[in-house]
Order: C-alpha cells, then structure tokens, then sequence
C-alpha cells in the first residue's frame, strides 16, 4: 500500500493552451481528499474528479466530464504520477491545461522545490500479473511482467520519415529522478506541413517556436534540441501522462511502437477492464474485486 500525497503548498503556472490558444491561469492546491479533483474557476468552481471513464484523444488527452472538459492533461499528470502526488486540486480558468515550454519541467521543477505531505489514506499499486498487447495500423503496445529488479520499465520506439528524426528508440528504468531529468525537459514537437491542417480543426492555435519543436521538410526551424532523441523522449513523457490515468502506481514493463494518445488509451482501458491482467493487492485477497 503506498501512502496517498499532496503538495506542501500552492503552486502557480501561467501560460496558453496549446489547442485553444486561451490564456489560462492554472493553480495546484494542497488537498486531503485522496483524489485529483479538477475545478473550473471560470465556470462558477464547477468541480470533476479524475477518472477514466470519459477520456478523448485528439492531439492531445481531454478529460470529459458532464459539465465541463479539461484539454491537454498529459504533462501535468505525468509529473504527478511520477512524483506519486494523487491528492490535490487542479484549479483553472480556461479549458486546458498551459502548455507552458512544451514539456513536463516546470510542473516538475515546482512540485521538487514545493514538497510533499503524506496522507492518512492509502492506495494499492498495480502489478502486471499476465501480459497482453495491442495493435492497431502497424503500431502496438505491450505489458508484461516486472523484471527481477520490480518497477516499471518502460521502452518506446517511433519511426518518422524525416532526417531530423528517423528510427529512435529509447527504454528507461521508471523513477522520479530518471523522469525528472531524462524525460520531463523532452518537448512537444510539430511539422510546418501540418499546421493550417491542424488550425483548421480547431488545433495547435496556441503552438509557437517557444512552446513546440518546429520541423520542416528538412530539420529543426525552432532552435536546438535538448537531447539528441527529445522526440522519443516526449513520446515516452506523453505514455507516462496517460498511464497516470490507471490511478495508481503500475510495476511491469511497458513497450510501445510507433503509438500515440488513442492506443495508450486504448491500452489503460483494457488493463482497467481486465482485472485478471493485475496482480490483486494482499489486502484483498479472497475478495471478488476488479481494479
């Protein structure tokens, strides 16, 4: 059982959605309760639970809930999830969440140097007892079995026809140190091609040189990377945000081809539907329970 976590203090973010466009003040404020609790300010404090029965992917994760939506939820719940943070209220005036540099750091960079507090309550984690995958137009994901050392591993791999990007794969041991500085920093990225495209659906009206790794058709047009291979490594940030949605902490090994929001969603809702794929937490036993 894992001890249930909040923040010490309030934390402030400010920034654009990177769909809306919308400027957008966000706050994360210490709570008791035990869950993640999302409140529109701008919609009279109308309040909605994280869970996963209404998820969208559409460039991005949306939580949909009766009353209100909460767009571009993946970084933010990535630093959560990694920092085992599960108690809070994520309090915003606009409909998505600010995509600020384009990657994790910042929400990492405040929950490092705000703190923790353990709470009374506590959950199970979840442990992969029996390995499955899914496919889906050449790409695919899998979950198996943690190895000898426990934890989460997690491998992913992209192929894109570009000669900025090519072939790249990347496998990381799963730790709040490893994602705090191998992952997190990793930025979203973009093609010039695609961006009257995707404005035209109602996307990317916040995307800029400041906030997305532009590409043309031959290399990067928005400054230098991060890393060599920051675009397997947002990749990898994106699963870690939509694996968060599980609710709990996951040991097992994750690895994931050429995939995207729609199959990693895709792959949490069978794990969520499919309790004999978890290992059943030892205060349980005996019960007839599904995660």
């Amino acid at each position: 059982m894992i001890p249930s976590k909040t923040v010490s203090g309030p934390l402030s973010f400010e920034g654009v959605g990177v769909h809306s466009g919308k400027r957008v003040h966000l706050r994360l404020l210490p709570s008791p309760a035990g869950r993640i609790i999302f409140r529109r300010t701008d919609l009279g404090g109308l309040e909605m639970p994280l869970e996963f029965d209404r998820v969208e992917s559409r460039n991005s994760t949306t939580l949909v809930g009766d009353r209100f939506s909460v767009r571009t939820v993946e970084h933010l719940l990535a630093a959560l999830w990694a920092r085992g943070i599960d108690s809070l209220v994520v309090e915003l005036d606009a409909e998505e969440i600010p995509i600020l540099d384009g990657s994790a750091a910042p929400f990492v960079q405040a929950l490092q140097t705000s703190g923790f507090e353990d709470l009374p309550s506590s959950r199970p984690a979840l442990r992969v007892v029996q390995p499955f995958s899914l496919e889906d137009r050449g790409a695919s994901i899998a979950f198996a079995p943690p190895g000898e050392s426990g934890g989460l591993e997690i491998a992913y791999s992209i192929e894109y026809d570009h000669p900025a990007i090519g072939v790249r794969t990347l496998a990381q041991r799963f730790s709040w140190d490893v994602f705090a500085r191998e992952i997190a920093p990793a930025r979203t990225f973009g093609f010039l091609k695609d961006f009257e495209g995707l404005k035209a659906q109602g996307l990317a009206l916040g995307a800029s040189f400041e906030n997305t790794v532009v590409l043309d058709e031959n290399g990067i047009v928005s400054g230098p990377l991060r890393y060599p291979d920051e675009f397997v490594r947002h990749k990898l940030l994106d699963l870690v945000g939509d694996l968060a949605l599980l609710g709990r902490p996951l040991s097992g090994r994750v690895t994931a081809v050429k995939a995207g929001h729609r199959l990693h969603l895709q792959a949490v809702r069978y794990f969520l539907d499919h309790p004999e794929c978890a290992a059943e937490p030892p205060a349980a036993a005996g019960k007839d329970e599904s995660h």
